[in-house]
């Protein structure tokens, strides 16, 4: 049998090194990695002194990476990255369920216009779908995926932007028959959630204050359903509300749009194995928008 190549680290302490790095401390890898914070500093002073070099920066209240770890750490996650991707797709059995946790909304609007392609690519897979009603919902959820709103940065989670989510007035064609029709005047509807609202587009816009919305939904999918029936302008979400744009169902009112820092992820656990199936169903789902 051949002999390993004694200038390449035990796995093991690599795996410890790169979690402490992405997580700032020792406490917390030996949490992911369930072992105890002593067996987390034993390797990776192992590892500092395999490599000849420091990688952290030990201080009194905790530890921050070193000029030579902090030029390691992307060589790290990339090459363990592409080891967990080939092991998936060349050892992993093929998985027959996988449940995808999102808001309603996200589920009727983002998702199902894609389930054939979905179909296409993985037709032997199962899709479950737990709706998500509030945001604590997710703390009792154990999905295989969970689409949040936000930055992309939620600890122990790998995500990925699905859209850049910007926001623009539209209103029903039906609202808009009298040319002379000023949209500003017309009824707004409101959306109780994480988007910004009409008074942050008036504020972008330089526009005066907006006048109180006469109706406002928990959904954006109930919004948009009252929208399309000319209960008045919806302040909507361009991607998720594409196709009533498209279609002609919906009307957008001018061609300005409000770009969000925030936006939609599908996201999934750090700690649980990579299966065959989870980076078709990604590519299914969305684009790599940067």
């Amino acid at each position: 049998m051949a002999e390993s190549n004694p200038a390449l680290p035990p796995l093991e302490w690599i795996r410890v090194f790169e979690a402490a790095a992405r997580l700032g401390s020792f406490t917390a890898a030996a949490d992911e990695l369930g072992i105890t914070q002593a067996a987390v500093s034993q390797r990776i002073r192992k590892l500092e002194q395999r490599l000849g070099a420091q990688l952290f920066n030990r201080q009194a209240r905790g530890v921050s990476l070193s000029t030579q770890g902090e030029s390691w750490l992307p060589h790290v996650q990339g090459a363990l990255a592409q080891l967990l991707h080939s092991t998936a797709n060349l050892f992993e059995a093929p998985r027959r369920k996988v449940t995808i946790a999102a808001s309603s909304s996200v589920i009727e609007l983002w998702i199902v216009p894609r389930l054939g392609e979905v179909a296409r690519s993985l037709p032997h897979l199962q899709l479950s779908f737990e709706t998500i009603q509030h945001l604590p919902d997710y703390a009792r959820s154990d999905a295989d995926f969970e689409i949040r709103f936000g930055e992309g940065n939620w600890p122990g989670r790998e995500a990925r932007r699905l859209f850049l989510e910007e926001l623009a007035p539209a209103a029903a064609p039906a609202l808009l028959k009298d040319p002379s029709t000023d949209w500003h005047r017309l009824p707004r509807i409101a959306t109780t959630g994480p988007r910004v609202g009409w008074r942050d587009w008036s504020n972008a816009m330089g526009e005066p204050p907006p006048p109180a919305p006469l109706l406002r939904f928990d959904t954006l999918v109930q919004a948009l359903r009252a929208a399309e029936a000319g209960a008045g302008v919806l302040l909507a979400s361009v991607a998720l509300c594409r196709d009533p744009l498209e279609t002609g169902r919906l009307v957008r009112l001018t061609g300005k749009a409000l770009r969000m820092d925030a936006s939609y992820w599908i996201t999934w656990p750090r700690s649980k194995p990579a299966f065959a199936e989870r980076q078709p169903l990604i590519d299914c789902l969305g684009p790599n928008v940067q």
